[in-house]
């Protein structure tokens, strides 16, 4: 358990330093990876990495970052992501004809599925993006962001320097 716990921390602290490399101010940096898990909780299939970018350039934001971002919807976690959305929408604006299965998932489905489970679908992609890719910019922010002048990272001082 600690080995996996270790293995965890070492790649939360490579893709931390990945943020850090990056391009751009912290608010840049931030924006653009919450553009991405914006647009990575909808169900655009192929188009999400486009629609982020679009959306990083619109905020102002780093645009490989919001490609990152869309990475929250993968094969792994897209099944999962969207049955929530669909399911968050439906308990807004009732039930309606009811989730297609996930034996039926798949994307001409959600393109014939017709308004009533799209307009679900994509209320609660629209509230889930929103919610997640506030926290992302918070959390992404608030780790690149210094607190106080001395507090700034060793590396960050020494390009400051530079």
């Amino acid at each position: 358990m600690k080995r996996l716990r270790n293995n965890l921390q070492r790649r939360l602290n490579r893709w931390l330093q990945w943020i850090w490399q990056q391009e751009g101010t912290p608010g840049q940096r931030a924006r653009g990876l919450a553009a991405g898990v914006f647009c990575g909780c909808f169900p655009f299939f192929g188009f999400q990495t486009l629609l982020g970018i679009g959306l990083a350039s619109v905020v102002r934001g780093n645009h490989l970052l919001a490609a990152a971002g869309t990475w929250i919807s993968n094969p792994f976690t897209y099944v999962p992501l969207f049955w929530f959305n669909y399911r968050l929408g439906a308990l807004l604006l009732g039930e309606g004809a009811g989730w297609p299965g996930l034996n039926n998932l798949n994307q001409e489905l959600l393109a014939t599925a017709g308004w009533d489970v799209m307009s679900r679908l994509l209320l609660g992609s629209g509230l889930t993006g929103a919610v997640f890719g506030g926290l992302s910019w918070w959390l992404t922010l608030h780790c690149l962001q210094p607190q106080r002048a001395g507090s700034i990272n060793p590396r960050h001082r020494e390009r400051r320097r530079r």
